[in-house]
């Protein structure tokens, strides 16, 4: 799963995300974009394209990896709580 974050403050309504890909981006009125927070593994390309095709460069794209997320955690927990040798 990836995980979007676009700074509204700087978007300036230009529209090239919601082209580029429709079933993540989406206008609404002239300067307003509607946007969902998690998108697939599938829509990788895509959303690459959306953020770097962004003239005021307002997306970021970033990977949300629950399961690696969840094995660091695992690790760090057993690690404090190992006796010392």
């Amino acid at each position: 799963m990836l995980r979007l974050v676009v700074d509204l403050n700087r978007c300036q309504g230009y529209a090239q995300c919601a082209f580029l890909a429709p079933d993540v981006f989406a206008m609404h009125g002239d300067e307003g974009l509607l946007y969902d927070p998690r998108a697939e593994e599938a829509q990788r390309e895509r959303l690459a394209q959306a953020a770097a095709a962004c003239p005021v460069q307002a997306i970021l794209v970033d990977e949300l990896d629950l399961d690696r997320n969840r094995e660091q955690d695992r690790d760090t927990t057993a690690a404090a709580e190992a006796p010392d040798a």
